[in-house]
């Protein structure tokens, strides 16, 4: 059931482990299929070079297991994935990383203001990485926490956890955690440069008026 979409969570899973966003077991995946309406989602416990797409979990919006071939259980982070899905009907992939620089924020409880132009591709509608309140992971606590600033960025922080990028494509969600990792080591660097001093920041109106350039004219 949904092979092609297993394949592509796979390959997300595996991509993001091998350019140092999520280490070891740490960190989860997943994809709804837009005809089905399930999620399908990494397991818990399993070593991202050995995946397979035997591995990977299918569930319904209600947390219900619709398929798993193995002997496995779907990561006990699955209540946030699907609580995203819920209050982001527009997403359709969920990148959760632990990625160092940006969880170095998350346990600080600091917000990643927009440091760089090019913040503007993560939907920041407040300007920031917005930062969502401790949940002890797998429990309601943690989905409930994300309700609000899931709603305010494509990308957020979990306090003392991580980080979680969305997008409706998987490639997309996980470039946005990428991101994220990125502007949190430029502003850090930027902080120890300035001896802690915050930086000049963009504002969410002025992130917001990017256009592509006119004057490029493109044969349509």
């Amino acid at each position: 059931m949904l092979e092609i979409i297993k394949k592509e969570v796979v390959k997300i899973a595996q991509e993001a482990d091998r350019s140092g966003l999520c280490k070891h077991r740490s960190g989860n995946f997943s994809i709804r299929d837009k005809d089905t309406g399930y999620v399908v989602v990494t397991p818990s416990g399993i070593d991202r070079e050995e995946l397979t797409i035997h591995d990977i979990c299918v569930i319904d919006l209600k947390a219900n297991i619709i398929e798993i071939e193995t002997r496995v259980k779907p990561t006990s982070e699955l209540l946030m994935h699907l609580q995203i899905y819920k209050t982001r009907p527009d997403v359709f992939s969920v990148a959760h990383t632990h990625s160092r620089f940006a969880t170095s924020f998350a346990v600080l409880k600091k917000e990643i203001p927009a440091v760089v132009y090019e913040c503007s591709v993560l939907g920041l509608k407040d300007g920031v990485i917005p930062v969502a309140d401790y949940g002890r992971p797998g429990t309601t606590a943690l989905s409930e926490s994300v309700i609000e600033p899931i709603q305010r960025a494509d990308a957020i922080l979990l306090e003392g956890h991580g980080v979680v990028a969305v997008d409706k494509d998987p490639k997309e969600a996980l470039l946005k955690a990428h991101y994220v990792e990125e502007f949190a080591e430029v502003y850090y660097r930027a902080l120890t440069l300035n001896n802690g001093k915050e930086p000049k920041v963009f504002s969410a109106e002025e992130l917001e008026r990017w256009k592509y350039p006119s004057q490029i004219k493109i044969n349509e």
